[in-house]
């Protein structure tokens, strides 16, 4: 399924809503628009020009998802969610300054890791922190798209497994190897 058809916006922002707190407050009221690319709330998927699946699309997709897909684009999607919130343009909150962003982010990886917990799916639980460390340690190199291609490897391997060209990919952007962009899209490249 492509973010496009995908409801999994709508559902993360109900299931915000239902918890209360902060994070519902940051929800723009029903039928208005969520952070920078709040339209997807109304139309769903990636915007203009971006990608038709996300990484919750990708992950839920896999075998290793099968036995609860929607609930594994729910976790991955919340945990997204909170990565955009650090380091790019959120889709659904409305976050008026940089240190409540950063909490909401936090937050937002919280809830997904402990549903993941949840289904006691351990080696996933390692996947998604290894994604939120790789991508801080991306971003605070100046390397964006590296960032970029760790959430599609991580997402892979959350849904197929992880390969061993994918723990190398790994290896090599902890040490800061000009080779790990290649190696991590390399290893994204098995879902496709």
């Amino acid at each position: 399924m492509s973010a496009a058809e995908s409801d999994v916006l709508p559902r993360l922002a109900a299931l915000l809503r239902e918890r209360g707190g902060l994070m519902a407050t940051l929800l723009p009221e029903e039928g208005e628009e969520g952070g920078e690319r709040g339209e997807q709330l109304r139309g769903g998927g990636a915007p203009a020009g971006g990608p038709a699946e996300g990484p919750a699309q990708l992950a839920a997709a896999g075998p290793r998802a099968s036995a609860d897909p929607a609930e594994y684009e729910l976790l991955v999607e919340a945990i997204y969610e909170g990565y955009l919130l650090h380091y790019g343009a959120p889709r659904l909150l409305r976050v008026p300054e940089a240190d409540l962003a950063l909490l909401a982010g936090d937050q937002l990886y919280a809830l997904g890791l402990a549903r993941l917990v949840g289904l006691g799916d351990v080696p996933a639980v390692g996947e998604l922190a290894d994604v939120i460390t790789l991508c801080a340690l991306a971003h605070g190199a100046g390397a964006p798209e590296l960032a970029e291609a760790v959430w599609a490897a991580g997402a892979y391997a959350i849904g197929w497994g992880a390969t061993a060209a994918h723990q190398r990919a790994k290896e090599l952007a902890r040490e800061g190897s000009s080779e790990a962009l290649a190696a991590m899209r390399a290893a994204a490249a098995g879902a496709r």
